[in-house]
C-alpha cells in the first residue's frame, strides 16, 4: 500500500497550546513559577522572504547595537533591493566599494559575499526546501557560510521558521535566564544546560523564550521553586 504523506508539523506560536504548557510543567515543575511570572507566550515571527535575505540580515547585525545595524542593513538594501528583490545575484554584481560605503566592515563584506555565492551554488537551499529540512540539516548546511555559526542558524530556526524544539545553549540570555529560574549563583555551562533541557523536548524553543524573559526580569521580581 502507498505510504500516507507525512503530516505538516505545527509551528510556533500556534503549536503552543494549554496542553503543551501543562506537559512542560509536569516534565519540569520549575517552569510553573516562571510561566506565571512572565505571563502568556507572545513570540512573534519575523517575515522570511528568503534564507539569503534573513542570513544577510543576521551577518550585518552581529556584534552591533540594533539601531546601528538597522541603519547599515537599510543602506545595503537601498543598493541591493528590499524583500524579495534582495537577491544574491544583485549583491554580487555590486562593487566592493559600494557595499563598504553602506557601512559593512571588511569581514562582513566577505561574509555576505560568501553567503551570496553559496546561495547561487545551492549550498544555501531555497526557501521551499528550507521549510522542509530538519533543524540538524539546516545547521549543517548553513554553517558552511563564512560568518554563520550555529547560534545564527538557531535564531533563524526560532524567529523566522517557528521551529518548536530549539535550545540555543550558547546564548547568554538563555543561560542567564536558566540561572534566574533555578536560583543559581552562576550561569550553567552549555553542556549542562543541554543535558537538563532534554526534559523540555519537543518544545525547547518555548522554554528558551521564557528564559530570555527571565533574564530581563528586575531583581526580586521572581522567586524560584524551592528544591525538595
Amino acid at each position: 500500500m502507498p505510504r500516507a504523506p507525512l503530516a505538516t508539523p505545527v509551528l510556533l506560536p500556534d503549536a503552543y497550546t494549554p496542553a503543551v504548557r501543562r506537559a512542560l510543567v509536569r516534565a519540569d515543575p520549575a517552569l510553573a513559577p516562571l510561566f506565571k511570572t512572565v505571563g502568556p507566550f507572545r513570540m512573534e515571527l519575523s517575515p522570511l522572504h528568503s534564507p539569503f535575505e534573513a542570513l544577510a540580515h543576521s551577518i550585518v547585525y552581529q556584534q552591533l547595537h540594533g539601531r546601528a545595524a538597522a541603519t547599515i542593513f537599510g543602506r545595503v538594501c537601498e543598493r541591493v533591493g528590499k524583500g524579495k528583490a534582495f537577491t544574491p545575484q544583485k549583491l554580487l554584481a555590486l562593487p566592493d566599494a559600494t557595499l563598504r560605503e553602506a557601512g559593512l566592515s571588511a569581514n562582513k563584506l566577505l561574509a555576505i559575499q560568501d553567503l551570496a555565492r553559496k546561495t547561487v551554488d545551492g549550498t544555501v537551499p531555497p526557501l521551499a526546501r528550507v521549510r522542509r529540512m530538519s533543524d540538524e540539516d539546516l545547521i549543517e548546511h548553513l554553517t558552511q557560510v563564512r560568518g554563520i555559526g550555529q547560534w545564527t542558524v538557531e535564531m533563524l530556526l526560532i524567529f523566522r521558521l517557528g521551529r518548536p524544539d530549539i535550545l540555543p545553549v550558547d546564548d547568554y540570555g538563555v543561560r542567564k535566564g536558566f540561572m534566574v529560574m533555578k536560583g543559581l549563583k552562576e550561569m550553567p555551562k552549555p553542556k549542562a544546560l543541554l543535558e537538563y533541557g532534554e526534559r523540555w523536548r519537543p518544545f525547547r524553543t518555548v522554554v528558551s523564550w521564557y528564559l530570555w524573559r527571565a533574564a530581563d526580569l528586575p531583581a526580586g521580581a521572581y522567586t524560584p521553586l524551592a528544591e525538595g
